[in-house]
């Protein structure tokens, strides 16, 4: 059964609904009477997995947590600064993200975060370690605000459930770009996620869909040695769509999530390898792209797709030893078609809980 939540954007009517355990609190009394809320740690280290976004037809209301790669943030509290955020250090991104936190998302989540908390006594420094490429089409910029949400949650005990952390996670990723839920919203959840609603000033409403058998599912993931920024990749994006594409992807999306609640495989691969509106416009910008796919499929996988913006491709097989061979073949086809070296290529399995403290 799907779990249903809403979740109420501030300023806004609706309620969230959710489910935890009571957690314990620490409250500090200023002198003039206001109340703050302590740390319950000094150091707090999470990490948030890669994404794939949009699986074919689902363009910016599906998307799942897959294991392997990452981003950790280290939050540290900084004494007698409330509600301060600095960012100490970024690895692994090679000197091109900014350290200023407004204009980074693990600053803008750090931000939003500690306002979910509520009137904090001190303020935070954070650490990234990038795990994931720029512009991979794996989720890159979500899993940096999700790891940072749920690390600086972690300093006061986790007080703010994740599915309302998303609201924080939503704010960094409208900062980098764009608002959308179907990275950040599986990042911080795990397994699939299907975003029902998420505008601007409404509340937004996710599905967690269960996959039976999860050990069945195999991603397999190749990255090229190539740059596809979200914002470039959603300029090409028609602006308007025949009818006979629209009854195609709907359809398609409708048989993504039923071979998601089924545990079919099959159909899932199948579903996301025919999307008609969104991989006919990006494919052609990622080199190699079209020949990709058709190796993918000829060696063994379900169907093949763009993950995210790209450059990254997503290939489905319910057998690690295929998904190997299917590997191989998504290389050769990226080297040979598209003139372009792979920095990794993996077989990873759904990841079923998200954002976690390591």
């Amino acid at each position: 059964m799907a779990i249903r939540q809403r979740l109420a954007q501030p300023g806004t009517s609706g309620r969230v609904q959710s489910r935890r355990p009571a957690r314990c609190v620490r409250l500090n009394v200023s002198a003039g009477g206001k109340v703050y809320i302590d740390p319950v740690k000094n150091e707090c280290a999470a990490f948030a997995p890669a994404t794939v976004a949009n699986l074919g037809p689902g363009f910016d209301w599906m998307g799942c947590a897959v294991q392997g790669g990452g981003d950790t943030v280290v939050a540290r509290v900084i004494p007698g600064k409330p509600g301060v955020v600095e960012i100490a250090a970024i690895q692994g991104d090679g000197g091109r993200l900014s350290l200023d936190p407004a204009k980074n998302c693990i600053g803008v989540a750090a931000t939003e975060t500690l306002k979910l908390v509520g009137a904090v006594s001190c303020g935070v420094s954070l650490t990234l370690n990038k795990g994931l490429p720029l512009g991979s089409g794996m989720g890159s910029s979500a899993a940096s605000a999700a790891a940072a949400a749920w690390a600086v949650n972690g300093l006061f005990g986790a007080p703010v459930p994740k599915d309302k952390l998303i609201l924080a996670g939503l704010a960094s990723e409208a900062a980098v770009s764009g608002y959308h839920a179907d990275n950040v919203g599986p990042s911080l959840l795990g397994g699939f996620v299907l975003i029902r609603s998420c505008r601007p000033g409404e509340p937004v409403e996710l599905l967690q869909l269960p996959f039976p058998n999860p050990e069945r599912l195999h991603f397999v993931l190749v990255n090229p040695k190539f740059e596809a920024p979200t914002a470039q990749m959603r300029a090409v994006l028609p602006k308007e769509t025949p009818m006979k594409s629209m009854i195609n992807n709907c359809c398609q999306g409708g048989a993504l999530v039923a071979g998601i609640l089924t545990g079919d495989v099959r159909l899932v691969g199948e579903s996301l390898d025919r999307d008609v509106i969104i991989e006919p416009v990006r494919g052609p910008l990622i080199p190699g792209m079209m020949a990709v796919k058709a190796a993918a499929k000829a060696a063994g996988a379900y169907g093949c797709t763009i993950s995210g913006a790209g450059p990254t491709a997503v290939a489905i097989v319910d057998d690690p030893v295929v998904g190997a061979r299917v590997a191989e073949a998504m290389s050769a086809a990226f080297r040979s078609a598209g003139k372009l070296e792979v920095n990794t290529a993996q077989v990873v399995k759904l990841d079923p809980e998200g954002a976690k403290f390591v």
